[in-house]
């Protein structure tokens, strides 16, 4: 915690009076990112790449338009593109 807010000296002290006390302490690993696509993400995905709309995909999936959205900023952020054109080349099954 201490680290991450960039306070070493307070890390370092908390862990000599967690160690004076009995203690030990652990060091703890930058949380796990998930990259991979849920079902919802990798289908919107797979209907985006295949040149449907927001508002065609939403009709197929019975959703909003704004949810395809969504699904679609996260998938680009998981996948590390920036637009439609490059979900072609990003999902499996597309052109390499």
């Amino acid at each position: 915690m201490f680290a991450a807010a960039g306070a070493r000296g307070f890390e370092e002290r908390a862990a000599r009076e967690l160690r004076a006390a009995g203690g030990t302490s652990r060091s703890r690993s930058a949380p796990a990112v998930h990259t991979a696509l849920t079902a919802q993400e990798a289908q919107i995905a797979r209907l985006a790449r295949d040149g449907l709309s927001n508002p065609e995909i939403a009709t197929r999936l019975f959703i909003s338009p704004r949810t395809v959205q969504y699904h679609l900023r996260k998938v680009f952020a998981k996948l590390g593109i920036t637009s439609r054109s490059q979900l072609d080349r990003s999902l499996p099954g597309g052109t390499p």
